[in-house]
């Protein structure tokens, strides 16, 4: 006997249906502006019966091939092998920017003084399940972007400064995604964790790259 509706978990019950909204959108069963606001509802909606109730009308379902696609083009860019150590970054009365498809270490340890420091992380190669970023920060602006559907964790000690952190979307469970902790001290600064590319975007692109390939 399977589990009620109501019983199962929303977060799982919220995938499916974005799974079947994908579907049904790349091979043009769904308009765009359709897609677009049934997406948006997905992402929104805490009811079960709500959230199937968006996807109820649409003919086609989706399969095993699908779902795994789906997992390796949404997940963070996990890779095996090794990584370095420590990096570190160091900028006085400078600036310095760290990005593009790179292996992460296993800690960062950034230093800025009257400076300014990016690390993004958004097309980033994890190697392991945890990366730590020791900051200290005096007089100075820092910006982490991270990848959406991450865990983070901030844990910067503040002094007449601030952290603003814009990570507010949901993990998916049946993704595996590494934990960002963020260490440190800040002195006379600010420190904002973003996230350049939204799950909306990242599920509008891979929709938009299906529909091209079946059309």
């Amino acid at each position: 006997m399977s589990v009620i509706l109501e019983d199962r978990p929303t977060e799982t019950v919220r995938s499916e249906v974005i799974d079947q909204l994908i579907m049904n959108y790349s091979h043009g069963e769904l308009s765009y502006e359709a897609f677009e606001r049934r997406l948006d509802q997905a992402m929104e909606l805490m009811c079960n019966k709500a959230l199937v109730a968006l996807a109820e009308d649409l003919p086609l379902t989706v399969d095993k091939a699908f779902v795994e696609n789906k997992k390796q083009g949404l997940a963070p860019n996990i890779v095996s092998g090794d990584a370095e150590d420590v990096e570190y970054m160091i900028n006085v009365f400078s600036g310095n920017t760290r990005g593009g498809v790179w292996t992460v270490p296993k800690e960062i340890r950034a230093l800025s003084i009257f400076s300014g420091c990016d690390i993004d992380l958004t097309n980033a190669k994890f190697t392991q399940n945890e990366l730590r970023i020791k900051t200290f920060s005096l007089f100075s602006g820092s910006n982490f972007y991270i990848p959406d559907n991450v865990n983070v964790v901030s844990k910067v000690f503040c002094i007449f400064a601030g952290v603003d952190s814009q990570t507010t979307t949901q993990v998916n469970p049946n993704i595996i995604t590494p934990t960002i902790v963020i260490e440190g001290i800040s002195i006379f600064s600010g420190i904002d964790i973003k996230v350049r590319r939204t799950m909306k975007e990242k599920f509008v692109d891979m929709a938009d790259k299906l529909k091209s390939m079946f059309s």
